[in-house]
C-alpha cells in the first residue's frame, strides 16, 4: 500500500476521534471528507476500527463511573442501599434508553443510509444540529443522576435514533435530549456517552466478526492499526477538552459550526 493512501487512513482516524465526542457528527465529518478526497475504496469495517478506538478513549474516562456501577449493580441483589439502589436503577435506564437506536438500527441502519447519504442530506443535518445547539445554548437544568427517571431515559433514547441520519451528531442529540428533559450539564453529558457504550460495543463486535472473514486483512493491518491509534488518542483529548466546555456553557460555538458548514455544503458541494 502507498504511503498516501495509509495517510488517508490516518486522517480519517484522526477525524473520527476529533468529532466523534462533540457534537458536530462523526460520521457528516468523514462522509464529507471522504467525498473531498475521492476516497471510495475505505470500507465499513475501517469505521468500525476508528469507531472502537473512540470507544476505548471514553470507556478510559469514565472507567470509575464505569466500574462504581457495574459493582454496585451486582452487589445490590445482596445489600440495598441508597447507593446500590441508585447505580442499580441509572444500569437499567441505560439499558431503556438503548434500546430504540438498537432497534430502529437493527433494522433499519443500511436503509436510512442508503436513503439519505447525499451531501445535500448531510449539509441540512448539519443546520438541524446548528439549530437545536442553539436553543439549548443556555439551558441549565438541575437533575442529578439519581433524579434520571425512565421518561429521560426514553425520550434521550429516541433522540439518539435520530442521529442515525447522516450529519446528525449522536452526542449532540443525545446531550439536547438530555439537557431538554432538565438534566443538568454534567449530567446530561455522561448519560449521553453511557448510551454510546452498549451500541458501540455491539457495532464493534458485529464488525469484527466481518473483519476476520475478510481475504485482504493482513494487507490493511498497518492501515487499520494507525487509523485506530489516531481515532483513540484524539478522541481521548478532544472529551476531556469538551466535558470542560460544556460545563461551561459554550454549546453556542458548536452552533455557529455547524450553521456555517451546513451553508457551504448547500451552496457550494
Amino acid at each position: 500500500m502507498k504511503f498516501i493512501d495509509i495517510l488517508k487512513y490516518i486522517i480519517l482516524g484522526i477525524v473520527q476521534g476529533f468529532t466523534e465526542p462533540i457534537p458536530v457528527s462523526s460520521s457528516g465529518h468523514v462522509f464529507i471528507l471522504k467525498k473531498l478526497m475521492g476516497i471510495t475504496t475505505i470500507d465499513l469495517n475501517f469505521e468500525i476500527i476508528v469507531n472502537f478506538g473512540s470507544l476505548l478513549a471514553i470507556l478510559l474516562i469514565y472507567k470509575d463511573d464505569l466500574i462504581r456501577l457495574i459493582k454496585n449493580f451486582f452487589k445490590y441483589f445482596k445489600v440495598k442501599n441508597e447507593e446500590t439502589k441508585r447505580d442499580y436503577k441509572y444500569c437499567w435506564l441505560i439499558v431503556l434508553g438503548s434500546i430504540p437506536v438498537g432497534i430502529v438500527g437493527f433494522l433499519f441502519k443500511d436503509n436510512i443510509e442508503s436513503a439519505l447519504s447525499n451531501i445535500k442530506i448531510v449539509g441540512i443535518s448539519f443546520l438541524i444540529t446548528s439549530l437545536f445547539l442553539f436553543l439549548v445554548r443556555n439551558i441549565k437544568g438541575i437533575k442529578k443522576d439519581k433524579d434520571l427517571s425512565w421518561k429521560d431515559a426514553v425520550v434521550v433514547g429516541l433522540t439518539q435514533v435520530i442521529a442515525l441520519i447522516p450529519g446528525i451528531s449522536r452526542s449532540g442529540s443525545t446531550l439536547i435530549g438530555g439537557l431538554f428533559r432538565g438534566l443538568d450539564r454534567d449530567t446530561a453529558l455522561r448519560y449521553s456517552f453511557m448510551l454510546y457504550i452498549p451500541v458501540s460495543v455491539g457495532t464493534t463486535i458485529l464488525g469484527f466478526k466481518d473483519l476476520l472473514e475478510m481475504s485482504n486483512i493482513h494487507d490493511l493491518v498497518l492501515p487499520y492499526g494507525l487509523g485506530f491509534i489516531a481515532s483513540f488518542v484524539v478522541s481521548y483529548f478532544t472529551l476531556r477538552w469538551f466535558i470542560g466546555v460544556v460545563k461551561k456553557g459554550n454549546l453556542i460555538y458548536f452552533s455557529i459550526y455547524t450553521l456555517l458548514l451546513g451553508l457551504i455544503i448547500l451552496i457550494f458541494m
